[in-house]
């Protein structure tokens, strides 16, 4: 391997602590068409050794050309820009620290990353109370509906949360609403079924002390298909569900079990599809069980969860919004978005689940839907 004389040279200098020829012998080199992002990288940092902050910008942002996601190259133009008292700084360790990599940092630079942190809030801060204060007019007069929309839109301006949007694996029909969580003004059967979630788990204990009753693991497929992130959920029973309602079917075993329940679904708008719905459930997830961030199948139907037995700290997140299940407090979400959850604690979680029509199609698109998913009735898994 060759070694460019001079740049052999500017590196016994700096080993000197020579740092200003170093600076010299380097910007030299780098005046050369074939210079690189490293050598650039090192005439910023003997150029920043040399006092010349800079000088030092210029060479780190010529390196930044070459390599605009380098990590050390980033967090080393944030320190420069901080150094200079530029206006620059904090959005410059917001790009930055953006790069982190995974794992450990060496040491020494730990404390450079805290402290980057601190000015990156600081400027997240001041932008978010600017953004406010602009805001605030409009905000004032806005539902709470759209109060919710108007802190995610600037959530999302300041990346602290990012768009996240219906990808389901099988079918994805155009044009419909995004939201992870729809609102409950869409769904007039909501306190109807909150108000009765006293009886369902009544219902559910009935049925788990059935001696004919299924208690199936939620996650069941041949290992040889490609769905690697549920390996350690299949045919595992720390998550298990038991079927009132399973692709279209009633499951007997269990459903005899939950006359009142079965009543109320009869009475909530879900999806008749042959061989794919409708589809209801009590999910139970065991201690310390993890469910990753998956998406469903299909983006024409909606999921509702009704907590029954829910421990403290046990979480739900789809898209950028976690929430914390409460018993007997129903929600409505898109589980073509990007979903998971935990159950952190000692004890059982139960869900009560179950599909809905997404509220955008009309009759006729429904009937399109289920024509078109009837006909692919096994393709799907409803994972």
């Amino acid at each position: 391997m060759n070694v460019n004389p001079t740049i052999a040279e500017a590196d016994r200098a700096a080993a000197a602590g020579d740092f200003a020829r170093a600076q010299k012998l380097l910007t030299e080199a780098a005046a050369a068409p074939d210079a690189d992002a490293r050598l650039f990288l090192k005439l910023a940092a003997v150029s920043k050794a040399a006092g010349q902050p800079g000088a030092a910008l210029t060479a780190v942002e010529r390196a930044l050309v070459q390599q605009p996601l380098d990590f050390v190259a980033l967090v080393l133009r944030a320190t420069l820009l901080d150094a200079l008292g530029g206006a620059e700084a904090g959005e410059a360790w917001s790009h930055a620290l953006a790069q982190r990599p995974a794992g450990e940092l060496p040491a020494p630079m730990l404390a450079t990353i805290e402290a980057g942190e601190k000015k990156r809030d600081e400027w997240l801060g001041a932008r978010e109370a600017r953004m406010k204060r602009a805001m605030a007019a409009a905000e004032d007069r806005a539902s709470a509906e759209e109060r919710e929309r108007i802190e995610r839109f600037r959530s999302n301006a300041l990346r602290r949360t990012r768009p996240y949007h219906s990808e389901p694996t099988h079918f994805h029909y155009p044009g419909l609403v995004e939201r992870e969580y729809h609102p409950r003004r869409l769904f007039s059967w909501l306190e109807r079924l909150e108000a009765a979630t006293a009886q369902i788990a009544a219902e559910f204990r009935s049925v788990m002390a059935a001696e004919r009753a299924e208690l199936v693991p939620y996650i069941q497929y041949a290992d040889h298909r490609p769905l690697d992130a549920w390996r350690p959920l299949n045919n595992n029973r720390d998550w298990t569900a038991i079927h009132l309602w399973q692709n279209g079917r009633v499951i007997d075993a269990n459903a005899r079990h939950c006359p009142a329940t079965m009543a109320l679904l009869e009475t909530i708008d879900q999806p008749s599809i042959g061989g794919a719905g409708p589809n209801a459930m009590f999910s139970l997830l065991a201690p310390h069980t993890a469910i990753p961030p998956h998406v469903g199948v299909n983006n024409a139907r909606l999921v509702c969860h009704l907590p029954l037995v829910v421990p403290p700290g046990c979480w739900f997140r789809v898209g950028a919004e976690t929430r914390h299940w409460r018993e007997g407090e129903a929600f409505v979400f898109d589980d073509s978005i990007e979903h998971e959850a935990l159950n952190p604690t000692d004890q059982l979680r139960v869900v009560f689940i179950f599909d809905v029509w997404h509220p955008g199609l009309s009759a006729v698109e429904r009937e399109a839907v289920a024509a078109l998913i009837e006909a692919e009735a096994g393709a799907a898994s409803p994972v």
